[in-house]
């Protein structure tokens, strides 16, 4: 589940685009299913969307919740190449993207009408 705030005149633009790119970021530093997509675009007014000094109106945050089970390297991984790519495909630069990752055990999430820990997975979590 992702969630990707951002000014508004910024972010739409470039939303399929960007999407994209966190999904392949995805698919490459956690062996994601390409199919598995689930992003949650939220475009603020620019009044709503406070961010540090030194960041333009392209600021976005990216916030990625998982299951727990990924290792360090993984989601290391996974955060450089989100940097990189954002910037090479997307031209939004490290200085204005923010990633955080929270993870929760798979007995906390809930979908297809079982538990995560419940379900037969067609991918690997601990990676």
């Amino acid at each position: 589940m992702i969630r990707i705030y951002g000014i508004k005149e910024k972010l739409n633009p470039v939303k399929a685009i960007l999407s994209n790119v966190i999904n392949q970021c995805m698919v490459e530093a956690l062996s994601f299913p390409e199919n598995k997509r689930a992003h949650r675009f939220l475009p603020m007014d620019k009044g709503d969307f406070f961010y540090p000094d030194g960041r333009t109106d392209a600021y976005t945050v990216i916030e990625i919740s998982m299951m727990e089970g990924r290792s360090v390297e993984a989601k290391k991984r996974l955060i450089h190449l989100l940097f990189q790519r954002l910037e090479s495909e997307v031209g939004i630069a490290p200085i204005d993207v923010e990633i955080t990752i929270t993870e929760s055990p798979a007995c906390n999430w809930g979908f297809r009408g079982i538990t995560g820990d419940e379900a037969d997975l067609d991918y690997k979590i601990n990676i």
